[in-house]
Order: structure tokens, then C-alpha cells, then sequence
């Protein structure tokens, strides 16, 4: 069994649990879910100083669009990829059908440079499991294999990786 939360990137980066809890954790995933409209240099520098901090794992949904409703933020993704690569953060294809963030462009271009990825449901439900596929779906088309994606892997290869 692991213990593993989704915290919260505020609008200076910081995260909204405190180091204390967060090293406790297995592990930890960061998203953005608030002020979404700051400018890209802002938004890209709060993700990455989230991402810079030890207990991050993984970076969720990094361009928080939801389809249909909400677009992108202005993040730039190359410098967003490279501090994956620097910080060994991994970066989530979330599977939600709303969102398919990462998209199959993105994906290729992370999985290009070496940034480590992984599939996440984003489920609320246990229904919601079964989005997986349209994950998997993404990764494909952004030329992954199984070996390109951590959580195809057994839990202590990738918990040694991460």
C-alpha cells in the first residue's frame, strides 16, 4: 500500500502542504488548479519552482485545459521539459476525456528529450478507472511504448525510479 496525494501549485509556486507532511508521502503530484490567467513567463516559473522542490514526483495535467471548456494556460513546455529532465519529475498524460493533457505532440517531445511519464485516470470514481485507455491512447500516439511509461513498470522499479 502506498500513501500519495495531489497538492495544490499556488500562484508563487509554493505547494499547499508543508515538507513535513510531503516527506511522508510515496508519493506526491502537483497541479496547478487556481490563477490560471498569469502571463507565461509567471506561469511556466511557478510550475517549475513547484517541480524544483524534493517531494514532487509528478507534475499533473501541465497545460489544465479542459476541453470544450477552459484552454490551455501560457506555459512554455520546452523549459517546463527540461526542468523535468533536471529535477526528475515525471510528467502525467491524464486520461480524463475533458482534459487528454498531455497532448500526443507533447508527449512525443517529452518522450524525445527523456522526461520520465506516467498515465493518470485522474478518476474521482472508481467508474473512472476504466479511462485509462484513453491514456494509453495518447501515449500511442505520441509513439510510447510500455517502457516509456512508469507506471507500466513493477512498483519498485518505479519507485526506485521516482
Amino acid at each position: 500500500m502506498l500513501s500519495g496525494i495531489e497538492v495544490d501549485i499556488r500562484a508563487d509556486g509554493s505547494l499547499d502542504l508543508s515538507d513535513d507532511v510531503l516527506a511522508e508521502l510515496d508519493l506526491v503530484i502537483a497541479a496547478v488548479h487556481s490563477a490560471m490567467g498569469q502571463d507565461e513567463e509567471k506561469m511556466t516559473r511557478r510550475v517549475i519552482k513547484a517541480m524544483e522542490n524534493p517531494h514532487v514526483d509528478v507534475l499533473a495535467h501541465p497545460t489544465c485545459r479542459i476541453l470544450g471548456e477552459r484552454e490551455p494556460v501560457s506555459i512554455d513546455l520546452e523549459e517546463v521539459f527540461r526542468a523535468a529532465l533536471r529535477t526528475d519529475t515525471a510528467l502525467e498524460i491524464n486520461a480524463m476525456p475533458e482534459r487528454l493533457d498531455l497532448r500526443d505532440i507533447h508527449v512525443l517531445r517529452a518522450r524525445e528529450l527523456g522526461v520520465k511519464l506516467i498515465i493518470g485516470t485522474d478518476a474521482h470514481s472508481i467508474a473512472q478507472l476504466d479511462l485509462m485507455r484513453f491514456g494509453v491512447g495518447i501515449a500511442r500516439r505520441g509513439w510510447c511504448r510500455a517502457e516509456d511509461i512508469l507506471n507500466t513498470k513493477p512498483v519498485e522499479a518505479w519507485l526506485k525510479s521516482s
